[in-house]
C-alpha cells in the first residue's frame, strides 16, 4: 500500500501532459511522471519517494510505437520490456532485456521506466549507447532531441519525460555481444553487464554496474581496438583506463568488479572468434 495521497492523471496527448505538469506545478505541487509505475510503487511503498501528483504516460499513443519507421526503430516510452523482447526487432536490446527482472515483472516495467530508473543500473540503455540512439524528450519549453548519453548522466527535471527513442536500422542486426554477471542468478542487480557490437570491424562497448551510471568509454574502445597489442594486454590496459570511481557496494566490492570484467571481456573476444 502506498503511504500517501496523489492525484492521478492519465493524459491522451503529449500536450495534455505538459499542460497538466505546468498547472499542477504552480499550484506548489510536486508531480512525477511514470511509464509503467512499478519503481514509483516499490520506491513510494518504502518511504523513498513522495508525490502529490502523478501523471501516467501510457495513454499517449507516442509512447506506445514500437515499429520501423522510415530508415529509423521508434520505441515508446511505455513499450513493454517484454513487448520488446517479443519484437525482437532489435535483437542485442531483447537480449539485454531478458535478463533485467524476471518475465512478469517485465510485462509491466517499460523502456522508459529503465531507462529513468533513479536505481543506477539501467542496463536497457546499454544497447543504445552503442547504436549512438537518440531520445526524443518532451517538456514545457518544446520537444528535444538529446543523444543517448546525456539519458545516462542526467535527470531531466523542469517538467521533462521521454517519450521516444529512436535508433537506426542499419544498427539493429549488427554482430553483438551480451554478457551479464550477478550474485546468485541470470536476474538481478548486475556486478557487470556490457552490450556490445561490432561496425565496420571495430567494438562498440557499454557498461553497467561499474560506475554510478551505466557509460560508453571511446578511450576503453580505442584500446580494446588496437590491434598491435595482444588480446590480454588490452583487456588489461582497457580496465586501467575505466573511471577510478568503481562502485564498491553490497553487490561486489570494486576489486571483484574489476576481475569479473576482466572475465567478460575474455568471453567478449572469444564469442568473436567463433
Amino acid at each position: 500500500m502506498i503511504p500517501f495521497n496523489f492525484d492521478y492523471f492519465k493524459p491522451e496527448t503529449v500536450d495534455e501532459a505538459l499542460k497538466t505538469y505546468t498547472s499542477e506545478w504552480k499550484l506548489g505541487k510536486k508531480v512525477v511522471y511514470f511509464s509503467g509505475g512499478t519503481e514509483v510503487i516499490t520506491f513510494a511503498r518504502g518511504g523513498k519517494m513522495t508525490a502529490d501528483t502523478v501523471i501516467d504516460v501510457k495513454g499517449i499513443p507516442e509512447c506506445n510505437v514500437l515499429e520501423m519507421q522510415g530508415d529509423e526503430l521508434v520505441i515508446g516510452a511505455a513499450v513493454t520490456l517484454n513487448r520488446l523482447i517479443e519484437s525482437n526487432l532489435f535483437p542485442l536490446l531483447s537480449e539485454t532485456a531478458r535478463t533485467i527482472a524476471d518475465h512478469t515483472s517485465r510485462n509491466k516495467i517499460t523502456i522508459g521506466g529503465n531507462l529513468m530508473s533513479k536505481l543506477g543500473y539501467r542496463e536497457a540503455i546499454l544497447p543504445l549507447l552503442v547504436t549512438d540512439a537518440i531520445a526524443i524528450i518532451n517538456g514545457p519549453t518544446g520537444t528535444d532531441v538529446e543523444p543517448m548519453d546525456h539519458l545516462a548522466a542526467v535527470e531531466l527535471g523542469d517538467g521533462r519525460f521521454l517519450t521516444q527513442v529512436k535508433v537506426a536500422a542499419s544498427n539493429l542486426e549488427l554482430p553483438f555481444v551480451h554478457l551479464k554477471r550477478t550474485r546468485s542468478s541470470k536476474i538481478g542487480y548486475p556486478i557487470v553487464s556490457l552490450a556490445a557490437l561490432r561496425k565496420e570491424e571495430r567494438i562498440r562497448i557499454a557498461f553497467s554496474g561499474l560506475h554510478e551510471h551505466p557509460f560508453r568509454s571511446a578511450v576503453v574502445e580505442g584500446v580494446l581496438n588496437d590491434s598491435t597489442i595482444e588480446q590480454q594486454q588490452r583487456i588489461d590496459k582497457a580496465i586501467a583506463k575505466l573511471p577510478t570511481n568503481i562502485t564498491d557496494d553490497f553487490i561486489a566490492a570494486k576489486d571483484f568488479r574489476r576481475f569479473i570484467l576482466n572475465k567478460l571481456l575474455t568471453e567478449m573476444n572469444t564469442q568473436w572468434e567463433m
